[in-house]
């Protein structure tokens, strides 16, 4: 039927402020402290794009790498950094999933990953790094980026400089991606999922515990998403610190980008002094703050792991048959946030969502086994709810373990459901 005449004018501005209505904001400059210094649109493992940035603010410092390149920066992030294997603590990577700037979902997703990793292990290709770097013997060459932006949530993600870096300033870069974000979609809030340590820079910066030349939060969460975060601690490295030590010292064949709790230990008869590789800060070389700000002692819980060598010098310090190590209370003293970020409550009106893996299962490592865990962190502490203002859900998936959190089938849709 056709539209009379005289009713023309004002169909036709309905119409117009109908498509304003629908169209989104319109993007805003970055804020000034942010500077893009370079944009990548070749990316593998199924990214669309990655902006690399550098917050000017004064007071970021740069930290310190393990000498012997263990913490260097590999493959494309080397590329994405300007070909910089150790870049500086003051630039971070933003990655973009397909969809970012056309997915349905009101709300953007940011993930932020754990320690020793980045984003295309963690959330892109659980098989980049190979056969048990997933936590099982094959893994997925998809994860939770590809799951969630597959049902219309627009994704991003952030990979840090230093892969153990200092979890203060990280949590100002986790602000800094989420007020891109938003200048970029025109929103005003935004979905975070941590993992891990990743748990550390996401709720620190929700709940502002920040440095004294740092940002606040800026009211900018809808939820918060925890997966296998160390909310009540961890003291993994003590606890079974010898047989951990011989993935990480070199002269007993370790190369892993870990800390020690020791600064000596002695391989096929030599005794041998790295403090660089110590959690705690020994001698000038404080390579490992980001591990040593997640500590909190267990013992009075779960006990010592009294089946392993030197096991109470290395949990107490002092001089062990074959290592010697300050012990975990100095390191705790040294620099643990577990106690602040526990008496720093989150905001009630951001709900968090706390998930636990249940499998001590990882393959090549000692697990954790002096308590329900999932091979590295305690359900208990993954699911403690000190210091969170509003408990939004919890879960408990009992066949994950602490590496199979960014792809296991139970803990993609859990996520899913508490971001819908």
């Amino acid at each position: 039927m056709p539209v009379p005449r005289s009713s023309r004018p004002l169909l036709a501005s309905v119409l117009v402020f109908a498509g304003l209505c629908a169209m989104p904001a319109p993007a805003a400059a970055d804020p000034a402290y942010l500077t893009r210094e370079a944009t990548f649109t070749t990316v593998a493992n199924g990214w669309a794009t990655v902006d690399r940035y550098r917050d000017t603010t004064a007071g970021f410092a740069d930290e310190q790498y393990p000498p012997d390149g263990r913490g260097d920066q590999d493959g494309q992030r080397r590329t994405f950094f300007g070909g910089v294997a150790r870049p500086s603590s003051a630039r971070f990577l933003l990655y973009s999933a397909p969809g970012w700037d056309s997915g349905s979902r009101p709300t953007p997703v940011l993930l932020v990953h754990g320690a020793n990793d980045n984003p295309d292990r963690a959330w892109a290709n659980p098989n980049e790094s190979g056969g048990f770097g997933c936590g099982s013997v094959s893994c997925p060459s998809t994860g939770l980026m590809q799951y969630l932006s597959a049902r219309g949530h627009r994704v991003f993600a952030i990979g840090f400089a230093h892969k153990q870096g200092d979890n203060y300033q990280q949590a100002q870069q986790v602000g800094d991606a989420i007020a891109i974000i938003k200048a970029r979609l025109g929103v005003g809030s935004v979905d975070v999922v941590g993992w891990s340590k990743g748990m550390m820079s996401a709720r620190m910066y929700v709940a502002s515990v920040r440095p004294s030349w740092g940002r606040g939060y800026a009211g900018d969460v809808r939820r918060l998403v925890l997966l296998g975060g160390p909310n009540g601690g961890y003291d993994y490295p003590f606890a079974h610190g010898w047989a951990h030590d011989f993935s990480i010292w070199p002269e007993c064949g370790g190369a892993v980008n870990a800390p020690s709790p020791h600064t000596n230990m002695t391989c096929f008869g030599a005794y041998t002094y790295h403090p660089e590789l110590s959690i705690t800060p020994t001698a000038g070389r404080d390579a490992y703050p980001g591990q040593r700000q997640m500590l909190a002692r267990f013992d009075g819980v779960y006990g010592v792991n009294t089946a392993t060598q030197d096991w109470y010098t290395t949990y107490y310090g002092g001089q062990g048959f074959y290592t010697s190590g300050p012990g975990i209370q100095a390191a705790i003293n040294a620099g643990s946030l577990i106690a602040t970020i526990q008496a720093t409550p989150t905001p009630a009106g951001v709900p968090v969502y706390l998930l636990a893996g249940g499998a001590p299962t990882i393959v090549g490592i000692w697990n954790e086994t002096r308590g329900p865990s999932d091979g590295v962190v305690f359900v208990s502490s993954a699911l403690a709810t000190a210091g969170i203002g509003t408990v939004g859900g919890t879960a408990l998936v009992g066949s994950a373990n602490h590496l199979q959190l960014g792809w296991a089938s139970a803990v993609l849709s859990t996520v899913a459901g508490w971001l819908s």
